[in-house]
């Protein structure tokens, strides 16, 4: 049966942290706007900050439909999402109001250090998770599948590049500055990181 939860704590918050993938979903607020869905991984880009918030590193490689949503005026909805794929069945959420924090926000020096182990050069915002709902369902349906290892070809990637490259990257990729929806998402030129003198 499913329960809802007070906080992110204890089991709950162990559960989280044992995980190696999560799942995050927004939308526009336009009835006809794209949903959007994302896996999300890479070991160390996700943390609980206390018992109602977490944040984790958004890089680049992919579109911003989730920055764009969440900078959309008043909408901020987001759902996260972990699946017990091994021990007991399990599927919890998080329901809540997501803000990104970019490069050149004054913020993004108070948060990055969070991520010393994934921070690179394709870091271009912290997403933070103010939870509003917390809770679980059976996930009797979801299937046993065995982790094996982090894949490694994204961040060997990145790390490739200089910051400059990494801007340039983002300045000719489509949909990063602006959404599928034509919401803005990621400030471009990208901002210089506020953690850097």
């Amino acid at each position: 049966m499913g329960k809802r939860y007070e906080r992110i704590d204890g089991r709950i918050r162990d559960f989280i942290e044992q995980q190696p993938v999560f799942f995050t979903a927004t939308a526009p607020l336009t009835g006809d706007g794209h949903v959007n869905l994302s896996p999300k991984g890479r070991k160390g880009t996700l943390v609980v900050l206390d018992e109602l918030t977490l944040a984790y590193l958004d890089f680049g490689g992919s579109t911003a439909e989730t920055l764009a949503h969440l900078r959309e005026q008043g909408n901020g909805r987001i759902t996260l999402m972990w699946c017990a794929f091994s021990g007991p069945p399990k599927v919890l959420r998080v329901h809540g109001k997501g803000e990104a924090v970019f490069r050149d926000d004054p913020r993004w020096a108070e948060y990055i250090p969070y991520f010393k182990e994934a921070d690179g050069p394709a870091a271009r915002a912290i997403v933070v998770v103010h939870a509003q709902r917390v809770s679980d369902s059976c996930g009797f349906a979801v299937p046993f599948m065995d982790y094996r290892e982090e894949r490694t070809q994204h961040a060997e990637h990145f790390a490739r590049k200089t910051d400059e490259e990494f801007a340039a990257y983002c300045e000719k990729k489509e949909h990063l500055g602006v959404s599928l929806d034509g919401l803005p998402a990621l400030p471009l030129p990208l901002p210089a990181r506020t953690d850097v003198p």
